[in-house]
C-alpha cells in the first residue's frame, strides 16, 4: 500500500520539476515527461522511494537513533522546525554552520554556552549588568538560537540526516558523506543525486510539497519511537516476571517445612467437639473401673469365707 496517494501528491505539486534547461543529467531516470518546458517527475518512483525512506527512518528511531532535519531555504524553514519539534528531533533551519558535523565538539560547546546564557538570564543576572552589557548578551542569545538552537537535543552525531534541497545544503551533505552518515533527501530535477543515499524525487520549492514529505518523515520517527517504547515496556515486564519467579523459587528452596497444628487445619466447631469428647472419656473410664473393683472385692470375700469353712470342718473332724 502506498504511503501517500498519487492524488495527494498531485494536489501538493510534488510532480513539478524545474525548467528543462536546468535538468541535471543524473536526474533523468526520475523524470517522467516534459510539459510546457517543465519536467514532470515520476511519482511512482517518488512513492516507492518515500516508502523506503519511511521504513529506514522508522527503524532508526526504533533503535534509539537520531535523525537530523536540515532545511534552510525560506519555504522549508518553518516546516522543518515544526515537524522536528513535533517528533523530538534536532534540526537546522536558519543557516548550516561549516563543521556542524565534522567539528561537532565546537558546535556542542556553543550549544552549552547558549544554555548557560539562558540560565543566567532566567536567574536575573542580566538585571545587575549595565544596559549595554545586557543588550550584548541578549543579542548573543538570539544569534545562537537561530544557528544552533535546534541542536539542543542532539548530544552526539546523528544516525541519519534528512535534507530538503540538495543544492542549497551541499555542505551538510558533504560532511555527512565524510563521516559515513546516511543521507535522505528531497531531490528536485536540477540537483545532483549522486551524494544522496536515499533519493526522494520531489518538488523542493512548493511549500505544500515540502510539508507533505517532511510530515511523513516526522510520522516515521514517531512510529519508531512508539515501537521502541512498547519493546522496552515488554522487556521490563518480562524482566520483572523473571525476577519474581526466581525470588519465589529461592524462597521455596530455603524455607523450612512448617508442621501444621490441629488449630490450623480444623475449624472451631470440630475442635470444640473433639474437646467435649476428650472431657467425657475419663468419666466413662472411671465408671467402668468401679464395678470391676467391686467384683474383685466380692470374689476375695467369698474365697476367704470358703477358707474359714474348710478350717472349721477340719477342727470338727479332729
Amino acid at each position: 500500500m502506498a504511503l501517500v496517494s498519487m492524488k495527494t501528491m498531485l494536489e501538493c505539486g510534488v510532480h513539478f520539476g524545474h525548467r528543462t534547461r536546468k535538468l541535471h543529467p543524473k536526474m533523468k531516470p526520475y523524470v517522467f515527461t516534459e510539459r510546457n518546458g517543465i519536467h514532470i517527475l515520476n511519482l511512482q518512483i517518488t512513492q516507492r522511494n518515500l516508502r523506503q525512506a519511511y521504513d529506514l527512518v522508522r527503524k532508526t528511531a526504533a533503535q534509539g537513533g537520531t535523525v537530523l532535519f536540515v532545511g534552510t531555504k525560506r519555504q522549508a524553514q518553518e516546516t522543518i522546525a515544526n515537524e522536528a519539534q513535533r517528533c523530538g528531533m534536532p534540526y537546522v533551519n536558519y543557516r548550516w554552520l561549516g563543521g556542524t558535523l565534522t567539528n561537532w565538539r565546537t558546535i556542542g560547546q556553543r550549544v552549552r554556552y547558549l544554555e548557560e546564557l539562558e540560565r543566567r538570564r532566567d536567574a536575573g543576572e542580566f538585571d545587575r549588568l549595565t544596559k549595554r552589557e545586557a543588550l550584548r548578551y541578549h543579542r548573543q542569545i538570539e544569534r545562537l538560537r537561530q544557528r544552533v538552537g535546534g541542536l539542543r537535543t542532539m548530544k552526539s552525531l546523528p544516525d541519519l540526516v534528512f535534507v530538503v534541497d540538495v543544492c542549497r545544503e551541499e555542505t551538510a551533505i558533504k560532511e555527512a558523506n565524510r563521516l559515513g552518515i546516511p543521507v535522505v533527501a528531497v531531490v528536485d530535477s536540477n540537483c545532483d543525486p549522486s551524494r544522496v543515499d536515499y533519493v526522494i524525487p520531489s518538488n523542493d520549492d512548493a511549500i505544500r510539497a515540502i510539508k507533505l514529505i517532511v510530515g511523513k518523515i516526522a510520522d516515521a520517527v514517531l512510529e519508531g519511537k512508539a515501537i521502541r517504547e512498547k519493546e522496552q515496556a515488554e522487556a521490563e515486564e518480562a524482566a520483572a516476571q523473571a525476577a519474581a519467579e526466581a525470588a519465589t523459587a529461592a524462597v521455596e528452596e530455603t524455607a523450612p517445612e512448617v508442621e501444621m497444628s490441629d488449630e490450623d487445619l480444623l475449624g472451631e466447631a470440630t475442635l470444640e467437639k473433639i474437646q467435649q469428647m476428650e472431657e467425657s472419656a475419663p468419666a466413662e473410664s472411671e465408671a467402668d473401673e468401679a464395678p470391676a473393683e467391686a467384683k474383685a472385692a466380692s470374689e476375695d470375700e467369698a474365697a476367704q469365707a470358703d477358707d474359714e469353712a474348710a478350717a472349721n470342718d477340719e477342727t470338727d473332724a479332729a
